[in-house]
């Protein structure tokens, strides 16, 4: 057998290295890849054990949320008087300006009444639904088939009146309104009637469809005056 050439070995030796060490950067390149995703993103270790030392700790998970909040209170629509009128089973109530004035007595201004601080509810609610009715004309019969009408006669707008200040179920003509709630004068309503006619004084003014001044019925009306009460009997709601 011949024997071995030593420069030939020196070169398969380098041969086999160089082998070696480009296998070694392929495995290399290899795990960063694979460290990386898909996308190239490096992927962060995961564990299900966290660990004592694991610095920075990681955030938990916050869910966003609304929470409920206090609605601020709406201020008072600014309405007009001509607005319609809104019932209610409970309690009446009328879409439209409600006027204050200081004290205990109602006053009339431009023909609007301006109920009294000091009145119930209940009252000042029956003088803003008469300011309502303030151009409505004088019909015979109106305010009687129902509290809403495009007019009214005397105990008609009496009627309606009550009903607002929640007073009363169904409309009265002039002589049921003669045994009608308690004798005598009321502290907010008193309620005079013969037969043939009816009139209210509510909170110092007087409800009346009869003008005294220019006489003739002209419909609902406020009056700071009064009239004359002779031959009318007076009535008043009890407690009222």
């Amino acid at each position: 057998m011949s024997a071995v050439n030593p420069r030939f070995s020196l070169r398969l030796a380098v041969a086999f290295f160089a082998g070696s060490v480009a296998v070694e950067m392929v495995n290399a390149q290899d795990g960063r890849t694979d460290a990386r995703g898909s996308f190239g993103v490096p992927l962060q270790p995961f564990s299900l054990h966290e660990t004592a030392d694991a610095s920075p700790r990681a955030e938990p998970i916050r869910v966003a949320y609304y929470a409920p909040r206090t609605q601020p209170a709406l201020a008072p629509r600014a309405e007009s008087a001509e607005d319609d009128l809104e019932t209610t089973n409970a309690f009446p109530e009328i879409n439209s300006n409600r006027p204050v004035v200081a004290g205990d007595r109602a006053i009339l201004r431009n023909g609007m009444a301006y109920a009294p601080s000091r009145a119930p509810d209940n009252i000042k609610n029956a003088i803003w639904a008469v300011n309502t009715l303030r151009r409505k004309p004088y019909v015979w019969g109106g305010g009687h088939g129902s509290f809403n009408d495009y007019g009214y006669d005397c105990s008609g707008a009496v009627s309606f009146a009550l009903h607002y200040a929640g007073l009363l179920d169904a409309p009265l003509p002039s002589n049921n309104f003669r045994r009608y709630g308690k004798r005598g004068c009321g502290r907010w309503i008193t309620i005079y009637s013969r037969d043939g006619h009816t009139f209210a004084i509510i909170a110092g003014l007087r409800l009346d469809t009869t003008d005294m001044r220019d006489g003739g019925a002209v419909g609902p009306r406020w009056y700071a005056d009064g009239r004359e009460t002779h031959g009318f009997d007076a009535r008043h709601p009890a407690g009222w």
